[in-house]
């Protein structure tokens, strides 16, 4: 782990894919705020008090975590006073993170799922869902593979498309957000397997839904 102290009230910890797994922890769980990541937590915030004086008692803590291309997870903790607030409230370190959801500006965007099974429990949550032309949410989409991890990517966003941050609210779901860059893009188009090149959606609704 890697501890960046930003200012008194804030600071970031990188995570690796080595320091989850050290703690017996998988990708799936870490963003679903399981018991085993709440611990992990928990032991950050006391390095982050004993090494850093980053203490965390009697302030209200917001968590926001970022997953990089690498694999790598940046956490950054903000706190802030709550003003009379019980020095025995036992629940003052329990919290949940906020998973990042991109710009709804953005021209393009990637998700990363930790799994296919993940992939399609995403699908056949918008097949069952209100979202109306969910395929509109781009102009362009494609779906790789690559070092055990399916990439969704969306093109030239459709800013118009009413349900957009709905979409981008319910993938966090299932999904990360990965910050696009163009040489992320093109590392994945050069390296990585094409699964479908056009049309995620409205493909893989036809084939790997109940609603075939």
């Amino acid at each position: 782990m890697k501890f960046e102290k930003v200012n008194n009230d804030k600071i970031k910890i990188t995570i690796s894919s080595a320091d989850l797994e050290a703690n017996d922890i998988d990708f799936h769980s870490f963003m679903s705020n399981s018991n085993e990541t709440q611990s992990l937590f928990l032991s950050v915030l006391d390095k982050a008090e004993k090494d850093y004086g980053f203490s965390t008692d009697n302030y209200q803590l917001k968590v926001e975590t970022l997953a990089l291309d690498n694999g790598n997870f940046i956490l950054t903790i903000t706190r802030s006073r709550v003003p009379n607030i019980s020095e025995n409230n036992v629940e003052k370190k329990k919290f949940k993170v906020s998973r990042k959801i991109p710009s709804l500006t953005s021209a393009s965007i990637i998700y990363k799922f930790n799994s296919f099974e993940d992939f399609c429990d995403f699908i056949e949550f918008l097949s069952s869902s209100e979202l109306a032309d969910i395929d509109k949410v781009s102009k362009g989409s494609m779906l790789y593979y690559y070092n055990s991890y399916y990439y969704l990517i969306f093109t030239n966003i459709n800013v118009k498309y009413p349900y957009l941050k709905s979409m981008c609210s319910a993938i966090t779901e299932f999904a990360t957000y990965i910050d696009y860059s163009e040489a992320l893009a093109a590392k994945l188009h050069e390296s990585a397997t094409l699964i479908i090149k056009d049309h995620v959606i409205r493909v893989s609704t036809k084939y790997f839904t109940s609603k075939k």
